[in-house]
């Protein structure tokens, strides 16, 4: 048995992730901020120890790091680390210890996409806060395993979805009247010929990826996409939904200029965020050195996802079982 302690392990993957660790046999010490519970709720997780812990205010203090070390865990899994200088510290708190550590990226380290499927060793051309703060991450990471310090993985998830929180829709945006209009064929406004490419992955199969990287001597060192088999378009993410309620979906394609007018700055910007990229993730790599094999495609991880909003009032799909 090896001692796991999994940072932000209420989250979207953290609620699959800890479940299926306590099934493999290891001892696991779930950190989250509070008292706040898991998605979905499951019997593993009264074998787990809960630890509360406000990473920003302990990161400021200089602290997090030490307290991690603490715990003398075998492997680490960093699901909220989101800059250079956070991840520095817990490196610099784990390296006399030298446990395993998986840092949870994201597939936006990439910037706008030249070749398609995209593979992990493509340069590295993020933008924005958040995909720049994940690069420098898994930069810092890889320089540190191969000075011979401590011993990392990074993956990166595409668009996770899951029961429990909005997901991504077919319009690249959190807007719900998207499925409303899916649902009820009413017309969907869509940019760039609705060719915009989105690549969704199910929390649980991001959670499987995770699993299989604490037992994978030969990734240490490695980024791996961890994405559905294939990435989508907006315009056949569309048509799936349609289709699960009878319908054909009506889009109105448009201009940015138009898509902005007709859904808001705010959701366009969103949208722009998404597609922009135009990222297609290859998942060979995880395929061939972890074993990853996705349960879901984005299409049934987005099905999976609207249930549950549609269940729990957060979508009207105007009462239409699918």
């Amino acid at each position: 048995m090896s001692r796991v302690v999994v940072i932000g392990a209420t989250g979207h993957v953290g609620t699959y992730l800890v479940p299926r660790l306590v099934r493999a046999g290891h001892e696991v010490v779930a950190l989250s901020r509070g008292e706040r519970e898991p998605y979905r709720a499951a019997p593993e997780w009264r074998s787990v120890r809960r630890v509360a812990v406000d990473r920003e205010a302990e990161d400021a203090a200089g602290t997090f790091g030490d307290r991690i070390a603490e715990l003398r865990p075998d492997a680490v899994v960093d699901m909220l680390c989101f800059t250079a200088a956070s991840a520095r510290q817990l490196v610099d708190a784990l390296r006399p210890i030298r446990p395993l550590l998986v840092h949870c990226g994201t597939i936006w380290v990439h910037g706008p996409a030249a070749l398609v499927p995209l593979t992990e060793d493509e340069p590295r051309t993020a933008y924005g806060e958040y995909g720049m703060g994940k690069a420098a991450i898994e930069a810092l990471l890889h320089r540190e395993t191969v000075a011979g310090g401590v011993p990392a993985v990074v993956l990166h998830p595409g668009h996770i979805s899951g029961p429990g929180w909005p997901v991504i829709t077919p319009a690249g945006n959190l807007d719900p009247d998207v499925w409303w209009r899916l649902a009820t064929g009413e017309p969907l406004v869509l940019p760039d010929l609705g060719l915009g490419v989105l690549h969704h992955v199910h929390a649980d199969d991001v959670a499987q990826a995770f699993e299989r990287a604490l037992t994978r001597p030969a990734a240490i060192g490695s980024s791996f996409h961890v994405v559905s088999e294939q990435a989508m378009t907006m315009r056949g993410l569309a048509a799936g939904v349609a289709g699960w309620f009878g319908r054909e979906a009506l889009l109105d394609l448009v201009d940015w200029p138009e898509f902005e007018r007709r859904v808001g700055a705010e959701h366009a910007a969103v949208t722009r965020d998404h597609v922009g990229r135009g990222i297609a993730a290859s998942i060979d790599r995880a395929r061939d050195v972890l074993g990853y094999t996705p349960r879901y495609s984005s299409l049934e991880a987005l099905h999976e996802s609207l249930r549950w909003l549609a269940a729990n009032g957060h979508v009207d799909v105007g009462g239409q079982d699918f």
